[in-house]
């Protein structure tokens, strides 16, 4: 992050706004919401300004900007101290150069200063903020484009309903009690779900509070019901957050305690509610792997204990997943679970990587084959993997592509034959290298090609040259297939 995010209690603590303009007007209007003791320094006020220092809101100090204003203040901290200086600093005046002047006199004094419209010299931003009060959301772009904050908050303000202000009151006031009902954190969690996404929720919306607090009355006095843990075996697709579905990111917003996999990125994980615990229980060839039998174990501990689980994997947890292997163990261990699917690598590296990998002039079929040792490249039918017409998505296959070339050659397939390598498919770091089967472990070596990667073979992986449309274009090179109709 560029900007540490936080929500100053700015009551009765001393602000300075530099600038008696309209600008002007509309910073003290917030920070007036706020509490803030407000001093405007400007040798004229424009009209709304004025008003409010007639009416003793905010004291006016009538002349040109002095350096010595930084170091005066009125206001205190909140408990009836008055110290002397400011908390803030807003400067709000057409005059670039008196703008720089007072930056660099608040920083010298560290003093948190904001400049408006000039982001370089602020040391705090204010945000686009939707307010539901107590409950506030606030968007911030770091200065870099203001516009675009505003516009996310017009589309927030239409999402989020009026109710969610009185649903924060309400929690607040009885936050002591829902603690001391609920002091472990997991069932606390649960509760809070339940009043925020139930019955409670809905008279609010209905204009019914005095209801809806009879309801919540009720529900801190019901008897607990046993806590049952339970697992969610989650598919976290092959990288880009964005392929989450949305019982996916549900479900890590619910989790006490997420298991995942190595390569499941940052970036899904960023998603997850910030105190679940995240244990990383990643299989890795040639380095040092959780034992399945380890995972096992720590869903039976975590579920039993009344946690929520999330079985997080990346891909697809049913294709080369084990997916069907841990439910098993749940199922026989007695412990309740649900399924989410995720998109699995082949279909997310193929579509990154502009690869159909099914077209009605060159592959009627497709087959997932995974190749990440000898013991499972010599179980594979290779008579029906060579055969024209069709595509193979192979995963985990960098370490086997010299034996990958030599069976499938042996057993008739054209060496031809179009790839696409398509590594950290649908990332940032998305590479995607051409070529044809006779060349393919020589090809993968140029470009040093490495895991994890997805190994697209058959005639469509050429139109990859064509139609690329995400990261760079792919490397290599690779004849052209013709994107129209055989006659």
């Amino acid at each position: 992050m560029s900007l540490y995010p936080l929500f100053a209690d700015l009551r009765q603590r001393a602000v300075l706004v530099v600038g008696g303009g309209v600008v002007a007007t509309r910073k003290v209007d917030g920070l007036l919401r706020a509490g803030a003791a407000v001093t405007v320094g400007a040798p004229t006020l424009e009209p709304a300004l004025a008003a409010l220092a007639a009416d003793a809101r905010i004291r006016h100090v009538a002349a040109a900007y002095a350096e010595e204003w930084l170091d005066e203040g009125r206001g205190g901290d909140g408990d009836g101290d008055e110290p002397a200086g400011y908390w803030l600093v807003v400067v709000a005046t057409d005059d670039a150069a008196l703008n720089r002047r007072i930056a660099a006199a608040a920083r010298r004094r560290r003093l948190f200063v904001n400049v408006v419209d000039d982001a370089r010299l602020s040391s705090f931003h204010v945000p686009a903020v939707v307010d539901r009060a107590p409950l506030q959301i606030a968007i911030s772009s770091g200065g870099t484009a203001p516009m675009l904050a505003r516009l996310l908050r017009e589309r927030l303000e239409v999402l989020l309903d009026g109710a969610l202000g009185p649903l924060a009151a309400l929690a607040a006031r009885f936050r002591a009690r829902i603690h001391a009902r609920h002091p472990e954190a997991a069932a606390r969690r649960r509760f809070y779900s339940s009043l925020f996404g139930g019955p409670v929720a809905d008279l609010l919306r209905r204009q019914q509070p005095a209801l809806a607090e009879a309801v919540l009355e009720a529900a801190l006095r019901a008897p607990d019901a046993p806590s049952a843990g339970s697992v969610v075996l989650v598919g976290a697709g092959p990288g880009d957050p964005g392929l989450l579905t949305l019982k996916a990111l549900r479900a890590l917003n619910e989790a006490d305690v997420i298991l995942h996999d190595r390569l499941v990125g940052p970036g899904v994980l960023a998603l997850a509610r910030r105190d679940a615990t995240l244990i990383e229980v990643g299989k890795t060839g040639g380095a040092r792997s959780t034992a399945q039998e380890r995972i096992h174990a720590l869903l039976l501990e975590h579920a039993r204990a009344g946690r929520r689980v999330v079985r997080l994997k990346g891909g697809d947890p049913f294709v080369f997943g084990r997916g069907g292997e841990e439910l098993e163990f749940l199922r026989a261990n007695g412990v309740a679970y649900e399924v989410v699917p995720g998109i699995t690598a082949a279909l997310a590296c193929a579509a990154y990587a502009g690869v159909p990998l099914t077209h009605r002039d060159h592959a009627q079929s497709v087959r997932f084959v995974t190749a990440h040792c000898r013991d499972s490249l010599d179980t594979l039918d290779w008579h029906a993997l060579a055969q024209e017409r069709q595509t193979l998505a192979v995963y985990m296959g960098v370490a086997g592509l010299e034996t990958l070339r030599e069976r499938l050659l042996a057993h008739g397939r054209a060496a031809a034959t179009p790839f696409a390598l398509v590594e950290n498919g649908s990332r940032e770091s998305q590479r995607v290298v051409l070529g044809t089967l006779g060349q393919l472990p020589d090809v993968a070596n140029t470009h040093k090609v490495c895991t994890p990667a997805l190994l697209i073979l058959g005639e469509v992986a050429a139109l990859a040259g064509a139609l690329h449309w995400y990261g760079a274009p792919p490397l290599g090179g690779v004849r052209d297939v013709s994107l129209r109709r055989a006659a």
